[in-house]
């Protein structure tokens, strides 16, 4: 959509948005009083929740270290709500079945993201974002885990090192545990959890209803039982203590922007980051999503000297792509050189971002007036691959107007001809 259709109000907390930056380390954090507010007050929760005890490291023990993560959080105009200072441990000096042994999360589908919202703008339904504090602390461990003390820290003894006895940010089971805690939580208090979503929670009552989706620490809420919504907003402070945001307006690194006429999804902040971190600000934008005619190869071209380059690149179109179908096939394309990449691979790669450079204000739009009505479209391209002649399959669903879900991938076999091609690509 063009930005024409974007409030002032909106654009303006945009502008905040974009103008803010957090530090990436605790020196440079440390000169900032702000942030060494929310760094003590960090330490102050730890300490309110007894998160560890100072312990003398027994033999035969290894102490993990920990740093800080800085991030912002915005309000609704795109005003500082709050600095966040996030302790994490180093989870990857972790040893499996020693320090933890189950650490999967489940974590809301995008695709049910998606639907959700383009569900409550068809029904005019309120869509309410909730931030739990500290969620990590909520859950206990079950394993004996050490850390050394953080930097900013001044409790114990010198040479003491704290004996973790809730989770923590980083740790390889901490999600899992705190997922475990507001899963019981949900339960005890008549939600259904879903058997197609584990992160998605629902309660009919009176015939009206109530829907949660949990991504990690964040959760949004909707439904027309407003009664309902803001007793759970009691119950889980009580239970948890949280933030009410209000309004989903910012969630995930996707900026929302709702009206009456519907709501429109933007990633535009994250897609000035991918043009600063390639140094195309100021590029001559591309008309299509991808190069007209190319063919790429696995072995043609030279190898880059630094592939990391080209797989952040990557990294980050895939999340891109959240909100933005139109690069889907140039995403899949480019992904399958991920182990090898080359010079051509990346100067295809360049041409999806300078493409973005030009539809920096293009979002997904949810008309309020759709139909609450699933309908789904597929098409293939036969042989496509030239270096495996597999065809491609791509999809995409809606909600009345509203597109949900959207998909373009490699089928898993050769087809004999169109026709099959096409069959695989409906089943």
């Amino acid at each position: 959509m063009d930005s024409e259709y974007y409030s002032e109000e909106y654009l303006a907390s945009l502008n905040n948005v974009l103008r803010e930056r957090e530090p990436i380390h605790y020196g440079k954090a440390s000169e900032d009083q702000g942030w060494m507010e929310a760094m003590k007050g960090e330490l102050n929760a730890f300490d309110k929740n007894e998160t560890w005890e100072m312990t003398d490291l027994l033999e035969g023990k290894k102490a993990i270290d920990s740093k800080w993560v800085y991030r912002i959080k915005f309000d609704r105009d795109g005003n500082i709500e709050k600095l966040k200072a996030k302790l994490v441990t180093r989870g990857d000096k972790q040893i499996k079945g020693k320090d933890y042994k189950h650490t999967f999360l489940p974590v809301a589908k995008f695709t049910t993201v998606r639907t959700l919202i383009a569900l409550a703008t068809a029904m005019n339904w309120k869509l309410e974002q909730l931030d739990i504090n500290n969620a990590f602390f909520h859950g206990f461990l079950d394993e004996e885990v050490y850390m050394k003390p953080p930097k900013g820290y001044t409790g114990g003894k010198e040479g003491q090192v704290c004996r973790l006895k809730r989770s923590l940010y980083g740790l390889k089971q901490a999600s899992r545990q705190w997922n475990l805690e507001l899963t019981k939580f949900f339960i005890e208090h008549g939600y259904t959890q879903s058997k197609r979503d584990y992160s998605m929670f629902s309660k009919i009552e009176n015939r009206k209803q109530t829907i949660v989706l949990v991504y990690v620490d964040d959760l949004l809420v909707t439904g027309d039982d407003t009664n309902e919504m803001e007793k759970l907003k009691t119950e889980l402070d009580n239970a948890f203590t949280m933030k009410d945001l209000g309004e989903m307006r910012y969630f995930l690194g996707i900026e929302v922007s709702r009206s009456p006429k519907g709501t429109m999804l933007n990633q535009r902040k994250f897609i000035l980051d991918i043009l600063k971190s390639t140094w195309t600000e100021d590029c001559k934008p591309a008309k299509f999503p991808f190069p007209k005619g190319i063919k790429l190869s696995v072995d043609q071209g030279d190898l880059l000297e630094d592939p990391e380059i080209y797989r952040r690149i990557i990294g980050r179109l895939l999340y891109l792509n959240l909100t933005r179908p139109d690069i889907s096939y140039s995403v899949q394309q480019l992904s399958q050189f991920m182990c090898e990449p080359r010079k051509p691979h990346l100067q295809a790669a360049i041409h999806v971002v300078k493409y973005l450079a030009g539809t920096i204000d293009w979002s997904l739009y949810y008309p309020a007036d759709s139909e609450v009505k699933l309908s789904s479209f597929c098409d293939s391209d036969w042989g496509n691959c030239a270096f495996s002649s597999r065809s491609l399959t791509g999809y995409c669903v809606f909600l009345g107007k509203s597109l949900v879900s959207w998909k373009t991938k490699k089928q898993k076999t050769v087809s004999k001809s169109s026709t099959e091609a096409e069959y695989r690509c409906m089943s």
